[in-house]
């Protein structure tokens, strides 16, 4: 498989510094409780997990706070750069792709979450992480991702969007305007952040266009098999209710056979 353009490596850099901030209203703690809870579920007695997409590594943090050791994976420099000043004995971070990284250990449970399955815009690049997380697992193992759920996107189409936000340093708008391509099952989402320093009055814009695949049920079976998986549980996140027409984001968990 192709490397990533240049252009696809800088997706998040930019936007990393500001990642915190504009996810501080995320439920973290209830998102990482609610995984492993899955986790209990699905493979009781695992000690270790690699996240794949980490991103800042908030979600992380908290699973190592309830007992479990996590590897967290990131394509973003920046984003690992944060994410490593948290550091310890049983949380450490790696920068690199999810589609190509091999770091020769073995895991009882890969996650990829917040939608990262979602940013795998081709079908080899779904199949490049299914397999990535199938090299990664151990015998028995299980991969747990979320992913925006294809008959909810449809019914319940994205909109343009306006979150404003500061802390003691800036003020920050960001507007989010989707493109929807219909022959692809994919929205690109551009991004236009316009920060103002409080100190300086200085201004800045930053765009970033982040391209999302809505996902079905039979495809997703038919990657997961092809890979070597076979999927235990499909259900709405968080509510664990069977997904319908109005949930955007579903969750998987995949056994390897």
């Amino acid at each position: 498989m192709k490397n990533m353009s240049e252009n696809e490596n800088l997706i998040f850099d930019d936007y990393a510094q500001y990642y915190n901030l504009l996810y501080r209203d995320k439920n973290y703690r209830e998102e990482a409780l609610y995984v492993k809870s899955l986790i209990e579920r699905e493979q009781p007695g695992a000690s270790t997990v690699l996240d794949l997409g980490c991103g800042t590594g908030m979600h992380d943090r908290i699973l190592v706070e309830e007992g479990l050791q996590v590897t967290g994976v990131d394509l973003s420099e920046q984003m690992i750069s944060i994410a490593k000043k948290n550091e310890s004995e049983n949380l450490n971070f790696v920068q690199g792709d999810a589609r190509e990284i091999n770091l020769n250990n073995q895991f009882d449970v890969v996650v990829a979450l917040f939608h990262v399955m979602s940013y795998q815009a081709t079908n080899d690049d779904l199949m490049a992480v299914f397999n990535t997380a199938k090299a990664h697992l151990n015998k028995g193992g299980i991969f747990i991702f979320d992913c925006w759920y294809g008959p909810a996107v449809l019914t319940d189409r994205p909109v343009v969007r306006v979150k404003r936000l500061e802390n003691e340093a800036i003020k920050l708008v960001r507007i989010s305007e989707p493109e929807m391509h219909s022959e692809s099952n994919n929205v690109d989402v551009i991004f236009n952040l316009f920060i103002k320093d409080k100190a300086t009055g200085h201004q800045k814009e930053i765009q970033e266009k982040h391209s999302m695949r809505y996902l079905f049920y039979p495809e997703m079976e038919f990657f997961a098999l092809n890979a070597g998986f076979t999927i235990t549980e499909f259900e709405e996140w968080l509510t664990g209710k069977k997904p319908d027409y109005y949930s955007w984001n579903v969750v998987f968990c995949c056994k390897k056979i």
